[in-house]
This record gives structure tokens, sequence and C-alpha cells, in this order.
């Protein structure tokens, strides 16, 4: 792992070697998860591409030292009602996909990476977007990965944001050490159940992301303006966007991910942009590894 300073947050990442294709492959996580998930899919394409994962701002290795120095000493990670107010009124769009597709800027430049293909993840999908649209000098083309939407239905996005503040309430430190708590994990938001090495990893990273990115990023990336703005900025991108959905994905359904793909000029009349993945639920690089790596080394070779 490697690290590289941005806007004052070190930003962990891990870079494949060069190939002879001149297009490297950027993936970006989703929220409360980290670069690892990732490393299924970089370890069958590698070979042939240079690979970038990193955590995003907040998550994972990407912690401000007085921020992972706070946490180790403290019993809970967990946020009080008052915390959870005050946190709301201190971030101002620090959390947005747009900010945080800003970063991804930053990295790739420092990085001397000038063509790449953005494969996202979920909220990841979204930054992916935001970047596209940002910098497409450098950018060659997106896939989106369990991500879609663009529709805002005022009572669910609600109860959603009410239910996840209330979910980042409760993240003891102990909580990692509670015996079979993994177990829980292995199953939550896929079709069958995960390796528990994953379950275990999605543990940590629940606990330990930084308190303030968590909310932000959840509440900065569901408001109406930003959910309302997504079809839009899809429909403005010139690079080729691709989006994979899980057949049995609860948590972005592939009626969804249809209707944010729609957008695109390549959707066409039938969903041409769209690939759906059988037996798959949220996760789609760590419960179908295969199939996202062959479609991802598909979709960039054919352009």
């Amino acid at each position: 792992m490697a690290t590289i300073e941005i806007l004052g947050f070190p930003h962990a990442y891990e870079l494949t070697a060069p190939t002879s294709c001149p297009d490297a492959l950027v993936f970006i996580h989703g929220w409360l998860n980290s670069r690892g998930y990732w490393q299924p899919v970089i370890s069958r394409l590698s070979v042939e591409f240079q690979c970038l994962s990193y955590d995003l701002r907040g998550f994972g290795g990407s912690q401000s030292q007085l921020e992972t120095d706070f946490h180790r000493g403290s019993s809970s990670a967990s946020l009080s009602a008052q915390s959870l107010q005050d946190i709301n009124l201190s971030f101002d769009s620090l959390y947005t996909p747009a900010a945080y597709a800003q970063d991804l800027a930053t990295l790739l430049e420092q990085l001397n990476i000038t063509s790449a293909w953005l494969v996202g993840h979920s909220l990841g999908g979204t930054i992916a977007l935001w970047a596209a649209a940002q910098i497409p000098q450098r950018i060659k083309g997106v896939i989106c990965i369990n991500a879609g939407g663009g529709i805002y239905l005022k009572e669910a996005f609600e109860q959603f944001r009410v239910a996840g503040q209330r979910f980042l309430q409760v993240r003891p430190r102990w909580l990692s050490q509670l015996p079979l708590i993994d177990l829980l994990f292995t199953r939550a938001s896929v079709s069958r159940p995960l390796d528990r090495q994953w379950a275990r990893q999605r543990v940590v990273d629940f606990v330990v992301a930084d308190p303030e990115a968590a909310l932000g990023a959840l509440l900065d990336s569901t408001t109406e303006e930003e959910v309302n703005r997504l079809p839009k900025l899809v429909s403005q991108l010139k690079q080729p966007v691709y989006f994979l959905a899980g057949t049995d994905d609860k948590v972005m359904e592939p009626k969804y991910v249809r209707h944010l793909a729609s957008f695109h000029p390549l959707f066409q009349y039938c969903g041409d942009n769209v690939i759906e993945i059988p037996d798959c639920g949220h996760l789609a690089m760590l419960e179908q590894p295969d199939a996202v790596a062959s479609h991802i080394k598909s979709l960039v070779i054919g352009h």
C-alpha cells in the first residue's frame, strides 16, 4: 500500500505494473467499503491492464493521522444524536460525488495516469460518472457496477437517510471482535453468502470509517437535487458508459440501473449498455468476480 496526500488527506492506493494497454483501469469502491473488495477482479485483469484501486477520503486507509489516532484511542466510533446534528451542519459539500471526483482527478494527475477507464461500485459508480464529466480528457469510458438511480422517491429516500443515520449510530469498536458477528455480514445485500474473509472485512470497514465522511457521503449523495442531477449528467457524457447489474440486487434493483442507463446514447432502445449478471446481489465484484472481470475486459477491448 502507498499513500498520496490530497487536500490534506493521505489517500491509500495500490497500483499494479504497467502493461502494453495504454488505458489504465481505475476502481472506485462504494459506501462503507474499501479498495480491497476489488482484489478478486484485479487479480484477473492485472496481467493485461494496469489497475489502480484506492480508498475514498474518510474510508479504509484514507484517513488523517489525527482521525486515525482518535479512533484508535476511542472505545466507540458511534455517533450520538447531537453529534449527528453537529456533523450534518459542519460538512459543506465536502462529501458530494462531485467532491470525491475531484479527489480522483488529483490522484490521477499525481500518478500521471492520462488515459483510464473508471470502474465504480454503487456510490463509486456515481463518483465515476462525475469524474468523467470533470476530466473528460483523461477518462476513456465508465463501467458502473451495481449503480443506477436518478429517480427521487421522497418517502423512500427520507426513510433510507434516517435508517442510514441510525445505522451509523451503533458502531462500537469492539463490534469487530464479537464472535460470529461476521456471519451477519456474509449474507447482507448479496445473493449467496460471501466467504467469511470478506464478511470480516465488511465489519472492519463499517467500524473504522470516519464518522463525518460516512454521514456526509450518505446525506450528500441522496439529496433530491443530487439524485435528479444524475440523468442529465449521464446524458451529457461523450464517453461510453456501461452498467453491470445484479439480477438479485435489492439495494440497486436492475430497473433502477436501466433507468439511469437509458439517458446515455448507448442505451439505444433496448438497453444495449446494460449487462445483467445472474445470481448476483449488490456486491458483484465479490459474488461474481469471473463474470465482472470478463465483462470489463470485453468492454474495454471493444473500444
